[in-house]
């Protein structure tokens, strides 16, 4: 750092030793006493790092060690983005005869105990209008079209009841505990509480078509039924247990029948509904406010979704042009994959209690499976058996 100290040991190195250098010698011994005094002598020691520096004394804080560990630390808490396999083929596929080609009515669903229920044909009560397995998994609601629903144990193929109370089909479902809410195309709701001999509890008439789409929210505390009318309706729980036409939100900027609802897993009031073919957009709903939070056009036809129970995807599926799956990323709402091969518009959604496949069934008769949302790190559970009904 010192250019004049620098200097003169460099040549002090580097003298010659023989005679003619003897008054260069003294020039330089001179020199040397008048630069390297003691303050230049410490200075020089210090800048040759020759020894160690003195330790901090005791209790001594460095307030910049942790500004300059910043970037570090971020760089070391940041998770690498995961990318994953997504099949575009279907990992099975089986035959569904007879199933009927109808927007309205809800055929196929999935059982806690891996259990896949899918209506073929008719009964002697004429065709089966909707399917929908109790939260346990062992007890399974059938809707038919001569206004009933029968109650059966799925381990003993023994039916249980019968619940009365409409006037034409019944082709909505949702469960909630006990409790069993019906959708009609009386345009009537009709909530049973199925452990009692006198199971009616509660009428909801808010809709002017045939209710379509029934699905309770996550705690239990909400559900939302959409129609034939182009409306959505957002209810509490109290309104399942009287007679009443009071629903909090009535919503209706969709433009065509309200079939597909889907209650977000990871964030409360989260709704996520569309529809029929003059509709085409998937809305994001505030309940608590009836806020549409968001709305993207998808371009055709949404006949149901599915939220992934593992990360914050969506699963659509779509009728005319395509009859595809798309995977959306939440909220972005890019598309992650789309999955094509059925030749009609894919009518019915139903996702493995695992949360990772998910079976399509729609009008070609053709119901498949899909391994969408990843793969179990443990073994992968298979489907147990398809109950026709």
């Amino acid at each position: 750092m010192n250019f004049e100290i620098a200097n003169y040991l460099i040549s002090e190195e580097n003298s010659s030793s023989d005679a003619n250098s003897q008054s260069k010698d003294v020039y330089r011994n001179q020199l040397g006493e008048n630069l390297l005094n003691d303050h230049c002598q410490e200075q020089y020691r210090i800048l040759a790092f020759k020894s160690k520096p003195p330790p901090p004394p005791e209790g001594f804080h460095n307030g910049r060690k942790s500004l300059y560990s910043q970037n570090i630390a971020v760089s070391e808490a940041t998770t690498k983005t995961k990318f994953r396999h997504i099949p575009q083929a279907p990992v099975r596929t089986l035959d569904a005869p007879d199933l009927i080609d109808d927007y309205y009515l809800n055929l196929m669903d999935w059982s806690s105990n891996n259990v896949l229920a899918i209506a073929l044909g008719s009964t002697e009560g004429g065709p089966v209008t909707s399917v929908f397995w109790a939260p346990e998994g062992q007890y399974i609601a059938v809707g038919l079209n001569n206004s009933t629903v029968q109650l059966w144990d799925s381990s003993s193929l023994r039916q249980l009841r019968t619940l009365r109370g409409h006037s034409a089909h019944v082709g909505s479902l949702a469960w909630n505990g006990p409790t069993l809410a019906t959708g009609s195309r009386d345009c009537t709701i009709l909530n049973h509480d199925v452990r009692i001999r006198r199971h009616m509890k509660g009428k909801m008439s808010g809709h002017e078509q045939e209710i379509c789409g029934l699905i309770w929210s996550p705690s239990g505390q909400q559900f939302a039924s959409g129609g034939n009318d182009n409306l959505l309706h957002i209810w509490d729980s109290a309104a399942a247990s009287s007679s009443s036409s009071s629903y909090l939100h009535r919503l209706d900027e969709h433009q065509a029948a309200v079939k597909a609802l889907a209650w977000c897993p990871f964030q409360r009031n989260l709704l996520e509904s569309s529809g029929g073919t003059g509709n085409r957009c998937i809305k994001f709903w505030n309940t608590h406010t009836g806020a549409c939070v968001n709305s993207i056009d998808r371009g055709s036809q949404v006949c149901a979704l599915q939220w992934s129970k593992h990360e914050k995807e969506i699963l659509s599926s779509h009728g005319f042009s395509q009859n595809q799956l798309c995977l959306w990323k939440y909220p972005s709402m890019v598309k992650m994959a789309e999955f094509t091969g059925h030749t009609s518009r894919v009518l019915h959604l139903a996702r493995s209690p695992d949360g990772y496949t998910v079976a399509t069934a729609v009008g070609d008769e053709i119901l498949r499976f899909w391994q969408v949302f990843g793969a179990p790190e443990t073994k992968k559970s298979s489907l147990k058996r398809a109950t026709n009904i």
